[in-house]
């Protein structure tokens, strides 16, 4: 694996229609600069997920920065990627909580989900990409996203619920700041929006920093080990699918980017990667990972593609994830403003399953097409369970597996009719 960059011609500027290619990087001035604002950048996102589900803000931070360098390392540095909390871990870690069982049960289901990719990976890196394709074409995989973004409607609304002027300030200022700024302000918009909340609830004397003062400066981040438990599985599994979709997407996107075909011979080692940092989180108290899609938006507003940004990110995020006072910090953010922001980003989630309709031009007036869709989002959304002997089915996994029956069992019918 290299391990040097070119200094992208005297390192201080970038022609027009130039970028600086993963190999490359600017002076190391710059590049720490560059990967101080990766950590900006995926910092909303990142310590959203454990502020929302009850995980270490410690430990999550410390395992997005392990894990964003071990990706570039099995990626061979030349596949620029931050690994930041994933948000399709939210309705599973949500289901296991609403059961009454512990985070540790949570932290096995992640466990499990990271094996599971990983081992994709290895197989994608041997057979190539086009198996996936085919279990998961676009009107599935479409259907297995929206349908994990808009199971979790209720719960963004009962958060705002807690405290409504706090979520509609929240939201408010959160899509204002997209629609008026700009580059990087306007990609940070998560972070705005929950410190226009934050504010709020300081001046109307919502918040608690006791903690905050009590907390160390410095100290460990607060590791934990999983509870082997299996009932859970069910409902983790179709984040395996999603991690797929979120890491052959990202992959694809930066090859776009660089005018670089070759990258997308790395998506066996991205999934790989992302399953091994997944693993490695859940069974240290961590939340899984995922390709950040943030920061590809500063990549492309930088034009600067360097790896070397990246282990500046890394770095920064671990050295972090030292301070339980910022941990502490976090934690002290109001329901109220988790609520606002959630209605956006489980919106969001939900729309980018959409999103891969259209980009793939998914003809619904195909009844597969129509019932494969609407069967797997009624039930998503619906959120039924199933229990079969121990396991717990929620809506994502019975959606997810409706989907996938659905579209392949009439898709055979269809093909057998015809050859009638």
């Amino acid at each position: 694996m290299p391990l040097n960059w070119n200094l992208h011609h005297d390192g201080k500027t970038i022609r027009d229609g130039e970028i600086v290619r993963p190999g490359e990087r600017l002076t190391w001035p710059r590049t720490i600069g560059l990967g101080a604002q990766h950590v900006v950048a995926m910092f909303g996102a990142t310590f959203l997920v454990p502020t929302i589900t009850g995980f270490p803000v410690t430990a999550t931070l410390f395992f997005s920065g392990v894990g964003t360098i071990l990706f570039l390392v099995l990626t061979q540095n030349r596949l620029p990627s931050y690994l930041g909390s994933s948000f399709a871990f939210l309705a599973p870690i949500g289901a296991v909580a609403a059961s009454g069982a512990s985070i540790e049960v949570a932290m096995f289901g992640i466990v499990v989900t990271g094996v599971i990719l990983a081992a994709v990976g290895a197989i994608v890196m041997k057979t190539g990409i086009g198996w996936i394709n085919v279990l998961m074409p676009p009107v599935v995989a479409g259907s297995i996203v929206a349908l994990i973004g808009f199971n979790l409607a209720p719960t963004a609304v009962n958060n705002a619920k807690v405290g409504p002027w706090m979520a509609v300030i929240t939201l408010v200022v959160l899509v204002l700041t997209i629609v008026v700024f700009k580059g990087l302000i306007g990609r940070l918009s998560i972070i705005v929006g929950v410190v226009a909340g934050y504010v709020y609830a300081a001046v109307t004397g919502a918040l608690d920093f006791d903690p905050v003062g009590r907390a160390d400066l410095l100290g460990l981040p607060a590791f934990s080990t999983p509870e082997i438990s299996w009932v859970f599985i069910p409902a983790f599994l179709p984040v395996v699918l999603v991690l797929i979709a979120e890491n052959v997407g990202h992959v694809r996107s930066v090859a776009q980017l660089t005018d670089d075909d070759s990258i997308n011979e790395r998506t066996g080692r991205a999934l790989f990667a992302d399953g091994l940092a997944t693993t490695i989180a859940g069974a240290g108290g961590g939340s899984g990972t995922t390709t950040y899609g943030e920061n590809i938006g500063v990549m492309a507003a930088t034009r600067v593609y360097s790896t070397a940004a990246y282990w500046v990110a890394g770095a920064i995020a671990i050295l972090l994830s030292f301070s339980p006072k910022i941990g502490a910090l976090i934690n002290t953010i109001p329901t109220g403003v988790l609520g606002g922001v959630t209605i956006a980003l489980y919106g969001l989630i939900g729309i980018v399953g959409i999103k891969i309709w259209i980009d793939n031009n998914v003809d619904f007036a195909l009844p597969v097409n129509q019932l494969t869709a609407g069967i797997a989002l009624v039930i998503g959304i619906g959120n039924p369970e199933l229990k079969v002997g121990d396991m717990v089915f929620n809506g994502i996994a019975l959606g997810t597996i409706a989907a996938l029956v659905v579209f392949h069992v009439m898709t055979f019918i269809e093909k057998q009719r015809q050859k009638a």
